[in-house]
C-alpha cells in the first residue's frame, strides 16, 4: 500500500517505503498532490520524482537501485569524440542552454523511454517544469534549427537528467556530453539517470544503492547552485576532448 500525498503539506513517506522489487511498480513511493514547483523541490531534495502517465494521478518514485553517471565515468567513445569534434569545429553547430525549453520539453514528450511505450511527460508535468527555476535545457542546435537535447534539474552540486531526444544522428549524445562539460565545470560529480537502460549504461552509467544515492544527495544538494547555466564552445577542450 501507498501513501496518497496531501495538497496541504509537502511532505513524502520515507523512501523506505517504496515498493520493492518483487512488486508489479518497483520503487513506486507515492501517488496524488498537485504538482507544483514547491512540490517538485521537495521531491528532488529526497530523491524522489515524478513518472506516470495520461489519466493517472501523479505517482512519485525512488527506486532502489539507483543508475548513476558519475561525471569522471563518462564514456567518451571513438565514434562519439569524432562526432563532437565535427560539431565543434562546424558552423553553425552549437549547444545553447534554456533557449527554448518548451521545445525541449515537448520534443521529449514524443519520445518514449527505451522499453516503454507512450509518454510520460504531460501537459500539466511540463507546465510545472517551465515554472520552476532550478529546470534547465541543454540544447544542440544546426543551421538555425534544434536537432536534439535534454532536459533536468539542478538543486545544488547535483544534476537529475530526465529525458532526451534527437532529430539529427548523435545530436542527444553531444547534449549529454555537453552537460557532462558543465557539470566538471562547475563541479556537479554526478548525474541522476533514475533507472538502468542499456544506453546508459554503454556512456559510463551504473547502478547503486538507493541508501548510497541519498547520501551522495544529503552531502550536495543543499547551498547555491552554480552559474550561470551557459555553454562556451571552449568547454569542449577544457571538460572533454582533451581527457583520455
Amino acid at each position: 500500500m501507498i501513501d496518497w500525498l496531501d495538497d496541504a503539506s509537502l511532505d513524502f513517506p520515507p523512501t523506505r517505503r517504496a515498493l520493492g522489487a518483487d512488486t508489479e511498480a518497483p520503487g513506486l513511493l507515492a501517488a496524488g498532490g498537485t504538482l507544483t514547483p514547491a512540490r517538485l523541490d521537495a521531491a528532488y531534495r529526497r530523491g524522489i520524482f515524478p513518472w506516470y502517465g495520461p489519466g493517472q494521478p501523479p505517482l512519485w518514485w525512488a527506486p532502489d537501485p539507483r543508475m548513476v553517471l558519475r561525471t569522471a565515468d563518462f564514456k567518451l567513445s571513438r565514434s562519439l569524440r569524432k562526432a563532437v569534434q565535427r560539431f565543434a569545429a562546424t558552423p553553425g553547430c552549437e549547444i545553447r542552454v534554456d533557449f527554448d525549453r518548451a521545445a525541449v520539453l515537448a520534443a521529449c514528450a514524443g519520445t518514449p523511454r527505451e522499453g516503454q511505450d507512450g509518454t510520460w511527460i504531460v501537459p500539466e508535468l511540463q507546465a510545472a517544469y517551465l515554472a520552476w527555476p532550478a529546470m534547465h535545457s541543454i540544447e544542440t542546435w544546426m543551421d538555425g534549427e534544434l536537432a536534439g537535447g535534454l532536459y533536468g534539474v539542478n538543486l545544488g552540486r547535483m544534476f537529475y537528467g530526465e529525458s532526451m531526444f534527437m532529430r539529427r544522428t548523435d545530436a542527444s549524445k553531444i547534449a549529454l556530453a555537453a552537460l557532462v562539460c558543465l557539470c566538471r565545470e562547475f563541479g556537479i560529480p554526478w548525474i541522476d539517470c533514475q533507472q538502468h537502460t542499456g544506453h546508459l549504461a554503454s556512456l559510463g552509467a551504473a547502478e547503486l544503492p538507493r541508501s548510497a544515492f541519498e547520501a551522495h544527495l544529503a552531502a550536495h544538494v543543499d547551498g547555491p547552485s552554480p552559474g550561470p547555466w551557459t555553454y562556451h564552445p571552449g568547454h569542449w577542450h577544457r571538460h572533454l576532448l582533451t581527457s583520455t
